[in-house]
């Protein structure tokens, strides 16, 4: 049994509601989950994807699960097939899947059921700017967010673009979940600085889990 206590610190950034930070949370899981994202990306390569206005994203980014999110000049949308492969995207591995739930409950949104996963791959110097998860079809279902590898710096806004983001830094292992007065929240990425993570090298690996389709 794993004791939440030892994964919820305190923090001095004050967080918004319906926003909660498991620190070191998905530590039991690590291996599990750095195994099946190798098993994923050899079926779904990381890709760079575009923005519908033309420009290239820093992150590197595949999906698994029944449904993936991709971006090109046609706009930003979920689709059950790999653009690439043409073949349907890979299954969401037993480990995402398990991790999500708990962390998902233990931020007190019980019942999650995640359907998509993007996987976002930081190199030094990518970033995400502030945005909003805002293409799925199922707002009432919270978003679970996985860090793995080199430390981040996490943007967590307001409701409106305009909001001054709270910096929040994030380590190997942290879960931050969102969701109910938060689900629409704006965040972001700040560049990634160059350093070494014994498991994963020079990168950051995010798991970004949906429920993105109503079933």
């Amino acid at each position: 049994m794993i004791d939440l206590e030892l994964f919820d610190a305190p923090e001095q950034t004050p967080l918004p509601a319906g926003v909660r930070l498991l620190r070191g949370f998905s530590l039991p899981w690590a291996a599990a989950l750095i195994s099946d994202i190798e098993q994923v990306i050899a079926a779904a390569p990381f890709r760079h994807m575009m923005t519908p206005g033309g420009q290239r994203m820093s992150a590197a980014m595949t999906n698994c699960g029944r449904a993936g999110w991709i971006s090109d000049r046609s706009g930003y949308r979920y689709t059950g097939i790999d653009p690439h492969s043409t073949e349907p995207w890979p299954a969401l591995p037993d480990s995402f899947l398990a991790l999500a739930r708990r962390a998902a409950e233990a931020a007190g949104f019980a019942g999650f059921a995640p359907d998509a996963c993007l996987i976002n791959r930081y190199t030094p110097g990518a970033r995400m700017s502030l945005h909003q998860d805002r293409d799925e079809l199922d707002l009432s279902a919270p978003i679970v967010s996985v860090s793995l590898g080199l430390p981040a710096v996490f943007l967590i806004g307001g409701l409106v673009r305009s909001a001054r983001p709270a910096r929040l830094p994030l380590v190997h292992g942290d879960v931050i979940v969102w969701g109910g007065p938060a689900r629409m929240i704006f965040h972001g990425v700040t560049p990634i600085a160059d350093g070494f993570h014994p498991g994963l090298g020079r990168q950051r690996i995010n798991l970004t889990l949906r429920r993105a389709w109503i079933a």
